[in-house]
């Protein structure tokens, strides 16, 4: 009985003489001997024939067979009809493998016993022998059936398959004239057998002027055929699996008009490559024109080009004169078919770039959008742009050497100063010169110190001088200061500008032990607690409703302030001494009550002066946290009692404090509260608490001065709510139900490295379902920040985080960024209400050109969000809101060109500025979506903090025009955002 190989190895052959040794010498180097080669001569009429007969001779392992199909398929099929082993390879006569190819592919196959096919990357071969990038679809191994219903994924001889599989399926289908292979794949991954991956290049694909493959019109067509195959039910598969019976499913991968429409990228940029045009351009129409597409249409275009143009890809930048303009053509009508010219602008950036990466830049190349140099970083001259040229790509080069490369968008001539700053910022001064002073003295820019941040060190010189700019107005500064003055126009034509700031209160004396000096400076403004608020107004109504029954004669106000309850309590008493210790408080006090003739107003310090005696009643609320300790405390009490005539009362009203119990609701102050008053007062002897009034924030407590004959009893406990509205001024002091951390514990303990910046979009009950993620409840917004709150977190803004990062100087306590994109109305309404609550404020990114209207780029996910108007913006900085730019378009930067991305960011800036009243150096990008060149134009325009796409808490190593942030989404719970933010704590 004749042997069965394990291996049968198919070779059609027509025309092959100058390949086909070359294929076959590739059999007999491979490690593994057991198998057979049936090469099919498909009416040769070179010495094809001849060569096959030498290596049927030399090696009975091959055989020959003659056919007259003149096709691939036809011939492959032949040959399928007479193999007889276990697997099948099928090796075109100009390809071959690694000499390791069988052993490795079925030691993988030996790995999976149910597989039905193992498969490999491939390389391809250029003319002049170059070698391509090694190609391998991962995703085959993953979901082959998906895969191949949507593209060929692999070449012919990357493949070994079962051949009884391959046999029952019916081989090739020989009415196809290219794709023929993609046809079976399709098939034999349609039964929803295994395949498995040898993550290696192990096949070499030979591109070659005359190949089928060139042939684009009747790939397309052919594509056509085998892709609707792939989408619907295929009755030569007898035994399909049951989930792909039916055909692929768009989901899992895009729709069929999408894979017809990548197929036809790949044959369109081929067409470019070989300088011809023959794909209408309307097949293009599914491609998708989102930005996350952007680089695997560029990829794709790339391969195709190379493909059409028989170049590797570090060639194709320097072979742009044979095809740039075609290609870049077919990328501008791509814009013209999507209706948006910016996404073919990305592709175009994208593809460059890519190119430019695999080129070494031995000489200059010019491409479309992009001019590819190298640079001597110790003698750079100046460069005048070529015309539609807006982006260098540069190596700069030290003693031939690659040092650094660098990006950059550029409005005009790159003057030789500009190379030097440039360079000056990203190649380390030493290595400039044997005397790096040299290089420095040559240039006019001014140096920045010893120690900064590499990254921020254009901060502070965003623009070069004025004179110049002037001097050269064709050079790219030259171009950035005409910008900059258009957009200063255009702001102030339009534009009205912040109000003057409020004059700033007097500020406070620092030593308190200088009291009356403290007071004074409380009292330097008029009303420093607002006194007539709803909140003090219903507190003083409980401190007149605990007033004991009776007649109460002679009664004594400390600390009575500007007047405002004397007033309300001379009425209820037959004479009234009000005091306080600051002379300005009892002018103001004395002028409010002067139509009281029962009241005698005093500078008095009862802590230090002498108390009038024998009182029916002392009133004293609000000023014993000022007293320097508990010691003090019980002092300042023994006075209060002996000032009391017997059988008199003291009420005493003072707030909760969290350093008395930081587990119940209280005022975040750094003193003791109400609750070590009332104990303190209650321990004095001669005193005994007869009365209290006590809400979630204060207590208000009435004591009686005991007389001998007085019977101590138990005192009556009321609690009642707080129905008046509290006012920002205190509540943003409180921390409701306890705190688990307080700022001044944690800014005394705890020095970090890192720092949360949380980015959040919208805060509202109601907004489209596609956009959820971007939007959280008013409601857990808002138990976000008293978690923050609550757990000793204190605001700090861009500047801020600035500061920290350029003196690399550690974090102190808890700090958070809390940034908001895009400006939305809901924000004033929601947002910043609650974080003025809990004593945080926000930094808020505005499309300024956009600016009291909607968000247009959301309309597509339902009825766009109402935006804030400058009027807004204007009261919120007033507040002590942060804004910083979000571009003036909300336009993807990586689609603008260099001219309209620097003229967002001058316009945006100077808007913001115009509106606040503030300098404004911070920006986000749109959609998070960067660039290289934007940082740098940034700078140039002013800014000195940007936020990117990177994910992530902020550190001290952190790029400043690149800072990461942490998303906070809508559909993720309470519990999600603690974890969070703690594992930022966890790492300091």
């Amino acid at each position: 009985m004749a042997h069965n190989p394990l291996v049968s190895i198919v070779v059609p052959a027509h025309n092959a003489e100058v390949t086909l040794a070359r294929a076959l010498d590739c059999l007999l180097a491979q490690d593994i001997v057991d198998w057979e080669a049936i090469i099919v001569d498909d009416a040769s009429t070179d010495r094809t024939p001849v060569i096959t007969a030498g290596y049927v001779e030399q090696d009975s392992r091959f055989r020959t067979l003659g056919s007259c199909a003149y096709s691939p398929a036809g011939a492959r099929n032949s040959g399928i009809s007479t193999a007889r082993g276990r697997w099948l390879m099928l090796l075109d006569a100009d390809d071959w493998v690694d000499a390791s190819f069988l052993a490795k592919m079925l030691a993988a196959l030996k790995t999976a016993p149910d597989a039905v096919a193992a498969y490999c990357g491939f390389r391809r071969v250029m003319p002049d022998g170059e070698l391509a990038p090694s190609s391998i679809a991962t995703q085959v191994a993953i979901q082959p059936f998906e895969t191949f219903a949507r593209q060929c994924a692999i070449c012919t001889h990357a493949l070994l398959a079962d051949r009884e599989t391959i046999v029952e399926l019916g081989g090739f289908d020989v009415s196809l004239r290219t794709c023929e292979d993609w046809d079976l794949w399709q098939r034999l991954a349609r039964l929803g057998k295994n395949w498995v991956m040898v993550d290696e290049p192990l096949a070499f694909y030979r591109a070659s002027p005359p190949a089928l493959s060139r042939n684009s019109t009747q790939m397309l067509a052919d594509a056509e055929i085998v892709i609707a195959r792939g989408f619907s039910a295929d009755p030569r598969v007898n035994h399909p699996a049951s989930a792909h019976a039916n055909g692929a499913i768009s989901a899992k991968g895009g729709t069929a008009s999408e894979a017809l429409a990548w197929f036809a990228l790949w044959n369109a940029a081929s067409d470019c490559g070989r300088r011809s045009r023959s794909i209408d351009l309307q097949s293009l129409r599914a491609l998708p024109a989102g930005r996350k597409w952007a680089r695997q249409i560029a990829e794709v275009a790339i391969e195709g080009l190379m493909v059409g143009s028989l170049t590797v890809p570090a060639q194709l930048a320097a072979r742009w004169g044979r095809f740039g303009g075609p290609l870049t053509e077919l990328i501008i009508e791509l814009g013209k078919v999507w209706d948006n010219p910016a996404a073919a602008r990305r592709v175009q950036y994208q593809l460059e770039q890519m190119l430019l990466d695999a080129d070494d830049l031995a000489a200059s190349r010019r491409l479309t959008r992009t001019l590819g140099i190298r640079v001597d970083a110790r003698n750079p001259t100046a460069i005048e742009l070529p015309v539609g040229i807006d982006r260098i790509y540069a190596y700069l080069m030290l003693d031939g050497k690659i040092e650094a490369v660098v990006q950059f968008g550029v409005l005009g001539t790159v003057t030789r100063d500009h190379w030097v700053e440039l360079i000056q910022n990203v190649v380390p001064a030493e290595l400039l010169a044997d005397n790096p002073a040299r290089f420095a003295i040559q240039s006019t820019v001014p140096q920045e110190g010893a120690g900064a941040h590499s990254s921020n060190t254009l901060a502070g010189k965003a623009l070069l001088s004025t004179a110049e700019r002037r001097s050269d107005p064709d050079s790219h500064f030259g171009k950035l200061a005409l910008l900059a003055a258009e957009a200063r126009e255009l702001v102030r034509s339009r534009a009205e500008p912040a109000q003057p700031p409020a004059a700033p209160r007097r500020a406070r004396a620092a030593d308190r032990n200088d009291r009356t000096a403290f007071w004074n400076s409380y009292f330097a403004t008029e009303d420093p607690w607002n006194y007539g608020s709803l909140y003090e107004q219903e507190k003083y109504q409980r401190q007149l409703e605990i007033l004991p029954v009776g007649r109460i004669g002679r009664a004594l106000e400390l600390a009575c302030a500007e007047g405002h309850f004397t007033r309300q309590l001379a009425p209820r008493v037959g004479h009234l001494t009000a005091t306080d210790i600051s002379a300005i408080a009892i002018e103001r006090a004395r002028k409010r009550c002067s139509d009281q003739p029962n009241i005698e107003f005093g500078v008095l310090n009862f802590a230090a002066d002498t108390l009038p005696g024998e009182m029916d009643l002392i009133f004293c609320s609000e000023v014993l946290y000022y007293l320097d300790d508990l010691a003090e405390l019980r002092r300042i009490t023994k006075k209060f009692a002996e000032a009391l005539a017997p059988g008199g009362s003291f009420i005493s009203a003072h707030a909760f404090v969290l350093s008395d119990n930081v587990e119940r609701t209280g005022f975040d102050w750094n003193t003791f509260g109400a609750q070590a008053i009332s104990e303190t007062l209650a321990a004095t002897e001669g005193l005994v608490l007869e009365q209290s009034i006590q809400t979630e924030l204060y207590r208000i407590d009435r004591f009686l001065r005991l007389s001998r004959a007085d019977l101590v009893t138990e005192p009556a406990i009321d609690h009642v709510p707080i129905r008046a509205p509290i006012d920002i001024g205190v509540a943003r002091n409180i921390i409701w139900g306890g705190a688990r951390a307080l700022r001044r514990d944690v800014a005394r303990n705890e020095r970090r490295q890192r720092v949360p910046v949380l980015m959040y979009h919208s805060v509202s009950d109601d907004g489209p379902a596609a956009l959820a993620r971007f939007r959280l409840t008013p409601v857990a917004f808002a138990s976000q920040m008293a978690w923050l709150r609550a757990n000793g977190f204190h605001a700090i803004n861009s500047e801020q985080l600035e500061g920290c990062i350029a003196n690399r100087q550690p974090f102190v306590g808890r700090p958070v960024l809390i940034t908001f994109d895009d400006g939305f109305q809901n924000f004033a309404d929601h947002a910043w209400p609650t974080l003025r609550a809990n004593d945080l404020t926000a930094e808020v990114f505005l499309v300024t050109d956009l600016v009291g209207k909607s968000a247009q780029w959301d309309a597509h996910s339902g009825p766009p969000t109402q935006l804030m108007d400058a009027g807004t913006v204007r009261r919120l900085a007033g507040e002590g809101a942060f804004f910083g730019s979000h571009m003036a378009t909300h336009r993807a930067i990586d689609g603008l060109s260099s001219s309209d991305l620097a003229a967002e960011l001058l316009r945006s800036r100077m808007f913001i500025e115009r509106w606040t009243g503030r300098p404004t150096t911070a920006f986000t990008a749109p959609f998070s979506v960067t660039d290289r060149r934007l940082g740098r134009l940034a700078r140039e325009c002013g800014y000195r903090i940007g936020f990117g796409a990177r994910h992530g808490p902020a550190d001290l190593d952190c790029d400043l025009i690149d800072l990461p942030r942490i998303e906070i989404r809508g559909d993720r719970s309470l519990d999600d955002f603690v974890a969070t933010v703690e594992a930022v704590l966890k790492e300091r």
